[in-house]
């Protein structure tokens, strides 16, 4: 049966930082109850006591969605307590920049467990509970190296091209089932994360907002409120899109 509730229930993996944060803040303000799922449970934790004291209504859950334990019982906590899921949040990704050469069959193998792993098993899970109620909507968090190719950057180039494909065939097979999947494919966004980057000399700032037609990075809460149009109801004949929020990026073809 369709779920008729006032209030969405939204599930935001990695939502204790960044991007992630930043939707689980984006979803509670259009009038979801938001779960904020994140290996850091304090961090979770933190991050629905400053929901709940804005009026939001959250839940914090500590756990790392590339397992598949974990997940069913992130799942199971939710059903408890809101009786179900209409939005997913697939945000957890990691990189690892460094020479192809360089790369341990370790670092490939976390990297797609976490950023692959997640996907799945969070969207199956999902899945079988919008499936049931006949609708539902996932967004997935992809990238520009979802569209193109860098160097060093070999496990979170793949792993993202693949998110983005996951998108399209997750798309199709659950339309029929009144389940809309989509993505976002974010370009530099000023986060921690792209911080911890430019600190550790893995990219150069200049160079990045030199080759963005904007000429500025972008922000978690433009990410964030991109995710907010694709799971609202204006955006109810969209389904199988990957959303680019690059300030041009990957429109630039000059030298």
């Amino acid at each position: 049966m369709k779920n008729t509730s006032v209030s969405q229930r939204a599930l935001v993996t990695g939502g204790a930082a960044g991007i992630g944060q930043a939707t689980a803040f984006a979803l509670a303000r259009i009038g979801m109850k938001v779960a904020v799922v994140d290996l850091d449970a304090g961090a979770a934790a933190r991050v629905c006591e400053q929901l709940i004291a804005n009026g939001h209504e959250a839940l914090a859950i500590g756990a790392a969605v590339h397992d598949s334990t974990q997940v069913e019982r992130a799942f199971k906590t939710i059903d408890e307590a809101w009786g179900g899921i209409d939005v997913l949040v697939n945000n957890v990704g990691i990189s690892v920049v460094k020479p192809t050469l360089e790369l341990t069959p370790q670092e490939w193998q976390h990297t797609l467990d976490v950023n692959l792993g997640s996907l799945f098993h969070c969207s199956q899970a999902a899945g079988r509970r919008m499936v049931a109620q006949l609708s539902g909507s996932i967004v997935n968090i992809g990238s520009i190296y979802s569209l193109m190719a860098a160097p060093n950057r070999l496990t979170y180039c793949t792993t993202k091209a693949a998110v983005a494909m996951a998108t399209k065939c997750l798309a199709v097979e659950w339309a029929s089932s009144g389940v809309r999947v989509n993505a976002v494919a974010p370009g530099y966004v000023e986060t921690a994360f792209t911080a911890e980057l430019v600190r550790t000399g893995k990219f150069d700032p200049a160079a990045i907002l030199k080759r963005t037609p904007m000429g500025r990075f972008g922000t978690a809460e433009e990410v964030a409120e991109a995710v907010s149009f694709l799971v609202s109801k204006e955006a109810a004949y969209v389904t199988g899109q990957i959303l680019g929020i690059d300030g041009g990026w990957t429109a630039y073809g000059y030298v």
